[in-house]
């Protein structure tokens, strides 16, 4: 919320990422920006993707700049948490007036498959 109230909407996502991690370092809250994790399909790796942040090794964080969230967007958050066997994520929009977020629940979670 600080960062939306201090920036407001209009920047592009990377300037909400990077004021987010200055917000994250200030706070003290363990991240890593753009923790690359791999995908699997059948046991295999088959390429990697990028979460936008990883925050204390258990919540993905996706950043988006934009008018209004889609489907789409709720649907990446959702596979990124299924892909990386994350427990919950956090969507968060920048782009419109007031800060938008939605948490999601992976509910293929499973705990003993951590990461």
């Amino acid at each position: 919320m600080t960062v939306h109230s201090e920036l407001g909407n209009g920047f592009q996502e990377v300037i909400y990422q990077r004021a987010l991690e200055i917000e994250f370092q200030y706070c003290g809250i363990q991240h890593a920006r753009e923790f690359e994790m791999p995908v699997f399909f059948k046991g295999h790796q088959i390429g990697t993707r990028r979460v936008d942040f990883l925050v204390e090794d258990i919540v993905s964080v996706e950043v988006k700049a934009t008018t209004g969230l889609t489907n789409t967007n709720f649907a990446q958050a959702i596979n990124y948490l299924e892909a990386y066997n994350l427990e919950i994520g956090l969507l968060i929009n920048f782009g419109e007036n007031s800060l938008v977020f939605k948490r999601f629940t992976n509910k293929k979670y499973k705990a003993e498959l951590k990461r």
